[in-house]
C-alpha cells in the first residue's frame, strides 16, 4: 500500500475526519446544503426522469437499508444513492461551484445518506459526510488548469473521486480501503462532455448521479478486500496523465482541516444552468425597474463568456423542445424572463416551453464572447446585458456575481422558501416544518434514518407526476405495500 500517492493523503484525512473539528460556520453550510438538496429531491420526484429511473430500479434494485426519497421505499445502498441523487439533480436546482471547473457537490450527499443509514450512523455523522464531499469535489475543480470541462470531459468525472470517499467513511472503512475505494470508482468512470453539449438529453442531469453510485459500490467492493489502483490520480497513466496537462495537485490536500470548502460554494436561484444565472437577474431587474412589456423589446444583446456562447446559445439551443434543453439554452431563459418576469421550475412544464410569446423572443437573444469577461473568470461572473427597445432606448446592466453567489447568498429563509416551493406537491405543511426542524437540528438526530422518514410523501399534497406521468409505488405512503422484487427479502422495518 503506497502512503506518498495523493489518494493516501485524502483517505487518510476523511479516515480521521471527526465532527468535533468541523468548524460551526461549516456545520451550519452542511445543514443548509443538506435542505435545499432535500427540496430539490422532492421537486424532482415528481420529474419524468426520475419516474423512469424508478420504475427500472423497482424491478433490478433489490431490498435493502436505504430510504429512496419521496416513495420511502427501502433498496440497497447502490440503487437508492443513484435514485437519490437523480432527483436531487434532475432539475438543475442545486448547488454550484465553478472555479477551473463547474460541479454541484450536493450531488453527492445521497452517498453519504443511503451509506450512514447502512452504517445505522448518526446526524452529526451526516454532517462529516457532507462536508467531506464539499471538501474534496470542490478542491478537483480547482486543481486542473484549463478545467477538465475545457478539455472535453463532464465534471462527474471528478464526482467519481469523491464520491467513494464519501461513502468509504460513512461505512467506517480504513483508510486503505478508501483508497482502494477512489481507485476502483475513478479508474472506471471517466464521462464525456458530449452530455452538455448542443442539443441535450436526460442524461444531461444523470451522468452525475451515476458516478455517485459508482462511489457507494466501490466503497462496498473495497470493503470486502476488493482493490483499485492507488496511483489514480498522480500515476502513471492517471487523471493528471491522461486529463493532462497543467495540475496543481497539491490544491487537492494542501491545509486540509485549516477552513471548508463548503463555506465557499452557492447555491441557485433559478433551476438552470449556472452560467445563465448572471443574465437572468440582470435581465430581471431591468424588466422590472422598467416596466418592459416583451413587444417593446427589440433586441437583447448579452456579452458573456465564450462558453457560454458556445454551449447554451449555439443553434439547438434557439429551439429548445426539451426541459434540459431548455435549461440549458440562455435564448430561452431570458425569453422566459422577459415574458413572464420569472424562471421558476413552471417555466420548464413542456406547454412553458412552447409557449408562442416566449417563443417569439428568442431570436431577439444575441450572446456574444468578451475577451475582458474571459480574463476575470472565474472570480467574477461577469456579465453585461443591452435591452434595446421600439422606442430607441438602450437599456444596459452589469453584474460580477448572481443571487446565490458565496458573495450574494440565499438567506436561511430563502432556502426554507425554496425548499417549501418545491415540496409542496409532495408533502403538507406540517411534514415540511417537522423536516425543516429536523435539518437545522441535525446533530441532535440519532440516526440519518429518523430524518429520511421524514422524507417520504404523506399523501397531504399533490404527488402526481409532471407530464402527467405516475410511477410504481407513487403516492404510497406505508413501505409494507411497496412491491419487491421476487426473490429478495423485505427491507429492513423502521427504526
Amino acid at each position: 500500500m503506497s502512503q506518498k500517492t495523493i489518494t493516501a493523503t485524502m483517505a487518510r484525512w476523511a479516515a480521521g475526519l471527526r465532527f468535533e473539528s468541523i468548524g460551526a460556520q461549516a456545520v451550519h453550510e452542511a445543514k443548509r446544503y443538506l435542505l435545499d438538496s432535500i427540496g430539490c429531491a422532492l421537486g424532482g420526484y415528481r420529474q419524468e426522469d426520475v419516474r423512469i429511473a424508478l420504475d427500472v430500479l423497482s424491478e433490478v434494485a433489490g431490498a435493502g437499508p436505504a430510504t429512496v426519497i419521496g416513495s420511502g421505499v427501502r433498496m440497497d445502498v447502490v440503487s437508492a444513492a443513484l435514485a437519490n441523487a437523480l432527483m436531487v439533480r434532475v432539475m438543475d436546482y442545486n448547488d454550484i461551484y465553478w472555479q477551473q471547473d463547474p460541479s454541484h457537490p450536493s450531488d453527492i450527499i445521497p452517498a453519504a445518506m443511503a451509506c450512514g443509514e447502512r452504517a445505522r450512523k448518526s446526524g452529526r455523522e451526516l454532517v462529516v459526510g457532507i462536508v467531506l464531499g464539499h471538501e474534496f469535489e470542490m478542491r478537483l475543480c480547482e486543481a486542473a488548469f484549463p478545467g477538465i470541462r475545457e478539455r472535453g470531459w463532464h465534471h462527474a468525472t471528478l464526482t467519481a473521486f469523491v464520491s467513494p470517499i464519501v461513502a468509504g467513511r460513512m461505512l467506517d472503512l480504513s483508510w486503505e480501503r478508501i483508497q482502494h475505494a477512489i481507485g476502483i470508482s475513478a479508474s472506471r468512470h471517466a464521462t464525456l462532455g458530449a452530455v452538455t453539449a448542443g442539443k441535450l438529453t436526460m442524461m444531461k442531469n444523470t451522468v452525475d448521479p451515476m458516478a455517485t453510485q459508482s462511489g457507494v459500490l466501490a466503497a462496498l467492493l473495497a470493503g470486502r478486500g476488493y482493490t483499485g489502483p492507488e496511483h489514480v490520480i498522480d500515476g502513471k497513466e492517471g487523471l493528471a496523465h491522461c486529463l493532462g496537462p497543467e495540475w496543481k495537485l497539491g490544491v487537492l490536500v494542501d491545509g486540509l482541516g485549516e477552513s471548508w470548502r463548503i463555506e465557499r460554494c452557492g447555491m441557485k436561484a433559478f433551476p438552470t444552468e449556472a452560467l445563465t444565472h448572471a443574465p437572468i437577474s440582470a435581465v430581471l431587474d431591468l424588466v422590472r425597474t422598467h416596466d418592459l412589456a416583451p413587444e417593446a423589446v427589440t433586441k437583447i444583446h448579452i456579452r458573456s463568456l465564450a462558453r457560454a456562447a458556445d454551449i447554451l446559445a449555439d443553434p439547438s439551443k434557439y429551439d429548445p423542445r426539451s426541459k434540459e434543453t431548455a435549461d440549458h439554452s440562455l435564448p430561452y431563459v431570458i425569453a422566459a424572463a422577459l415574458v413572464d418576469r420569472q424562471v421558476t421550475p413552471a417555466q420548464f412544464e413542456p406547454d412553458k416551453i412552447m409557449d408562442p410569446r416566449i417563443r417569439a423572443q428568442l431570436k431577439k437573444v444575441e450572446v456574444v464572447a468578451d475577451a475582458e469577461i474571459e480574463r476575470v473568470f472565474p472570480k467574477l461572473q461577469r456579465v453585461v446585458v443591452r435591452i434595446e427597445t421600439t422606442d430607441g432606448r438602450s437599456l444596459e446592466k452589469s453584474l460580477d456575481y448572481p443571487k446565490g453567489d458565496p458573495r450574494n447568498p440565499l438567506s436561511d429563509g430563502e432556502i426554507e422558501e425554496k425548499f417549501d416551493a418545491l415540496a409542496a406537491p409532495v408533502l403538507s405543511a406540517a411534514a415540511r416544518r417537522r423536516l425543516k426542524a429536523a435539518v437545522w437540528n441535525l446533530e441532535k438526530a440519532r440516526s440519518i434514518s429518523e430524518l429520511m422518514t421524514l422524507c417520504t410523501a404523506d399523501g397531504s399534497g399533490s404527488t402526481g407526476r409532471r407530464r402527467g406521468a405516475g410511477t410504481a409505488g407513487a403516492g404510497t405512503t406505508k413501505r409494507t405495500k411497496r412491491p419487491v422484487k421476487k426473490g429478495s427479502k423485505r427491507s429492513h422495518p423502521r427504526r
